[in-house]
């Protein structure tokens, strides 16, 4: 090559595009529907904006839930070594094989497709290190959740969900989207809010915009209580968020007064409210409780 030429420039690698999504899901008598919150992503700068997010390794297994048409599963072919697409459609769990074969054939061996509920599934075919999903709104937070508990392999990843969910996914204590979301999901990993999409890159297109959460695990807190006791304060906390812990926490306790000997013996004013405490200090208010009923 003459220097004055050029380098050749890598093809990018066709992604699925409106027309692409319509005619699939005319071929296969799809209307994407409300009840499973099926919201096809047509645009593919939008699908390698969220790939290039999500910071995938080449040897990575990466865990998609809910890939649908496969929209964003090409681009995560183009980037892992495997992916483990979990879909409770049948119809579209037995198309996204071929929709594979017909555009990544060199990749048709690499996905492992599931039929099932992403809040239910326990065991899968590869071990994910990675997940990276554009997740049905109504179910976003226990799915994560659900993921983050039954596959401690999963190091990091980046979901797709309603942009205020994202805002409490990713809330820090004393900020008003502060809650059960964002403790909970502190309890696995450190999240961030990681960009919005807008709503025309969607078909159907949402009436409101969604949000990109990235994560990236880490120990829980060090503590004597398990996961479901903490879990079980946060829960009493956030249940009745305008009263203080001492009232909130009464009923977890057994009345205001053993609450009150609990958080202080976890270092917690009794006056304050749950917006403001951290995972670490819901555990130690789970500990705390454990001596005293023991």
């Amino acid at each position: 090559m003459r220097e004055s030429e050029p380098a050749p420039r890598t093809p990018v690698p066709a992604l699925l595009g409106a027309s692409d999504i319509r005619a699939l899901a005319e071929e296969l008598g799809v209307r994407p529907t409300k009840t499973l919150g099926q919201n096809f992503v047509i645009d593919g700068n939008t699908i390698r904006r969220i790939v290039a997010a999500a910071d995938i390794a080449p040897g990575e297994t990466v865990l998609e839930v809910g890939p649908g048409l496969g929209s964003l599963t090409l681009g995560l072919l183009d980037a892992a070594e495997s992916v483990v697409a979990v879909e409770i459609d049948p119809v579209l769990a037995g198309k996204l094989p071929s929709t594979v074969a017909e555009r990544r054939p060199e990749a048709a061996d690499r996905l492992h497709v599931v039929l099932g509920d992403g809040m239910r599934i326990r065991e899968l075919p590869r071990e994910p290190t990675a997940l990276v999903a554009n997740l049905p709104y109504n179910v976003a937070v226990p799915v994560v959740l659900h993921l983050l508990e039954h596959f401690p392999s999963l190091q990091h990843g980046l979901v797709m969900v309603q942009d205020e969910v994202a805002d409490r996914m990713a809330a820090k204590p004393g900020s008003k989207t502060y809650g059960v979301p964002s403790v909970k999901a502190a309890w696995y990993a450190q999240m961030r809010k990681a960009g919005v999409i807008g709503m025309n890159v969607f078909w159907p297109a949402p009436k409101i915009a969604s949000g990109l959460v990235g994560f990236v695990r880490h120990e829980p807190p060090q503590t004597r209580a398990t996961r479901e006791e903490v879990f079980a304060v946060i829960d009493a906390a956030f249940a009745q968020r305008r009263k203080t812990l001492r009232a909130a926490l009464a009923g977890w306790a057994g009345s205001p007064a053993e609450a009150e000997k609990a958080l202080r013996a976890a270092g917690v004013d009794p006056s304050a409210r749950g917006e403001v405490l951290d995972i670490a200090a819901f555990a130690r208010i789970a500990e705390a409780r454990k001596p005293l009923i023991a």
